[in-house]
């Protein structure tokens, strides 16, 4: 794995995390929220479980897009010696 997708894949964590760390906090010190129409008549929790799903969902496929560019982009190779 090369550096560049190790921080954007720690990146991306962090970011969910923060996410679904707003969602436990919702859940646990204002639970009155989560039972309120947000969009449609469907509940803040439904709308945000759903959109945290479809949040990582777009995470992977940029994080394999990104990952992808990354490979067809090679680096110089630290393995193996330079030719001048």
């Amino acid at each position: 794995m090369q550096p560049r997708q190790s921080r954007d894949g720690l990146a991306l964590f962090f970011l969910y995390m923060a996410m679904y760390l707003g969602f436990i906090y919702i859940n646990a010190f204002d639970p009155a929220l989560m039972k309120k129409p947000a969009f449609a008549g469907v509940n803040t929790a439904v709308v945000y479980g759903f959109a945290l799903i479809v949040v990582a969902i777009v995470m992977a496929f940029l994080y394999g897009f990104f990952g992808e560019q990354a490979k067809e982009s090679p680096e110089q190779d630290h393995d193996q010696p330079s030719n001048p």
